[in-house]
């Protein structure tokens, strides 16, 4: 299994608060990720993402916009388990929802990644047909705290796996 951690920013810039994903992406790009972690922007490209899950990667962390009913700029930490499907409609070109890619990969083929969501709790995702540029002000202010979880949960992962290899190779490697 590969060593490394993919963290996959997603979300369209154009739909307001979805371009959640996209602001941690350039916030993630402004510091060196640690070692073994690998940091990716997706954008709306569900189909480059399911492929991308089915690589060996030792946790994926998805950063996107995610309604759960909370305040607007609330940040969490999920597993796909947790979250209900939107449906179960095939991939849509111009939006991502994280589960349906999960969906589209593992008809692909296995998923053998620990998957992880940070997602962001949106205020306003624009209109469907005019759209919206840049994310509300709640959202806009929780995009540092989400990249220090992202940093936090993805170095714990990839130390995880060091101490893992470590212990199952008598601390060779």
């Amino acid at each position: 299994m590969n060593e490394k951690v993919l963290v996959a920013c997603i979300g369209n810039i154009f739909l307001g608060d979805d371009g959640f994903g996209f602001e941690v992406a350039q916030a993630l790009a402004g510091c060196p990720p640690p070692k073994g972690v690998e940091v990716r922007d997706y954008g709306i490209r569900g189909l480059d993402l399911a492929y991308a899950l089915l690589c060996p990667w030792r946790a994926v962390l998805l950063v996107d916009a995610i309604q759960r009913g909370a305040a607007p700029g609330t940040v969490y930490l999920l597993q796909p388990e947790e979250v209900k499907p939107a449906s179960h409609m095939p991939l849509d070109p111009h939006a991502m929802d994280p589960l349906r890619v999960l969906a589209t990969a593992r008809s692909l083929g296995e998923i053998r990644a620990a998957i992880y969501i940070v997602g962001c709790e949106p205020e306003d995702l624009g209109d469907e047909t005019e759209g919206r540029m840049g994310l509300s002000p709640a959202v806009a202010a929780a995009v540092p705290e989400a990249v220090k979880m992202v940093l936090r949960v993805a170095e714990k992962l990839v130390s995880e796996t060091v101490t893992h290899l470590a212990t199952s190779t008598g601390g060779k490697r």
